[in-house]
């Protein structure tokens, strides 16, 4: 996958561990199934516009502090 889906994941998983939020608490809050959100922080997937903005939604954090 690009490295920009890498460095997104990465982005992703720093900001909800530092939350203190698991990939299946994030899953639930942001209505994204959790076998994704594991796939979307290993870089696997080109994740949509939308999902970036559920994925903010849910750890209260603006946008562009997930975006490389």
């Amino acid at each position: 996958m690009s490295s920009i889906a890498k460095e997104f994941g990465q982005l992703l998983r720093q900001k909800r561990k530092e939350l203190g939020v698991s990939q299946d608490k994030l899953a639930l809050m942001s209505d994204i199934d959790r076998s994704y959100v594991g796939r979307v922080e290993r870089g696997e997937v080109n994740i949509t516009l939308e999902k970036v903005y559920q994925f903010a939604k849910a750890l209260n954090c603006d946008v562009r502090q997930l975006i490389p």
